[in-house]
C-alpha cells in the first residue's frame, strides 16, 4: 500500500497500523552491537537480573525505530521527502525480549510549504504499545510530505 499524500491527512485523524513486530533477544543484542551501546541493562543478563527490571530490557532507540518503521507502509512509503525532526520522545515503560509492538499514529497539525507548492509539513504523534496495550514509546515528529500529483486521482 503506498503512503499517504499531504491532502490525505487531517488534524485529529488516527491511523491504527495493522503491522505488529515482536522484538527478539537477537534484535536487541545485534542493535546494541551495531550502535556500540554497551549499556549492561541491554546486554548483560547477570547485571540486569539484579536491577528493578529483573532482566534485560530492549534498547529504547531500537524501540523508537520500530515504532516509526511500523508506520511506514501505511503512512509514508513513497510519499515523503524527509523527516524534519523528532520531539517529545518518551518511554513510559520498558520493552522486554518477546514483547510485540503495535502502533497508532495521530495527525496533530499540518501546513503547506511556503516555498514549494508541491509539499507540506505534517506533525504526527506515534504511540507504540505492547501486546497488553500499554504504551512503551511515544514520539512526535515533523514530516515533509509530497502533495498528490495533479495528474492522479484517488
Amino acid at each position: 500500500m503506498p503512503g499517504k499524500y499531504y491532502e490525505d491527512l487531517e488534524p485529529g485523524q488516527v491511523i491504527v497500523h495493522s503491522l505488529g513486530r515482536t522484538i527478539t533477544e537477537a534484535d536487541n543484542v545485534l542493535f546494541c552491537g551495531m550502535t556500540l551501546n554497551t549499556q549492561p541493562l541491554h546486554i548483560n543478563e547477570d547485571f540486569a537480573s539484579q536491577t528493578q527490571f529483573g532482566q534485560r530490557i530492549v534498547n529504547g532507540i531500537l524501540t523508537l525505530g520500530i515504532v516509526v518503521g511500523i508506520s511506514v507502509s501505511e503512512l509514508t512509503e513513497g510519499t515523503i521527502i524527509a523527516n524534519l525532526g523528532y520531539e517529545r520522545i518518551v518511554h513510559p515503560m520498558p520493552v522486554y525480549h518477546g514483547d510485540t509492538i503495535y502502533v497508532e499514529t495521530e495527525v496533530l497539525d499540518k501546513r503547506e510549504s511556503t516555498s514549494k507548492p508541491d509539499r507540506g509539513i505534517v506533525q504526527l504523534r506515534h504511540i507504540g504499545r505492547n501486546q497488553d496495550g500499554k504504551p512503551v514509546c511515544e514520539v512526535e515528529r515533523a514530516v515533509l510530505f509530497l502533495k498528490r500529483p495533479e495528474n492522479t486521482h484517488g
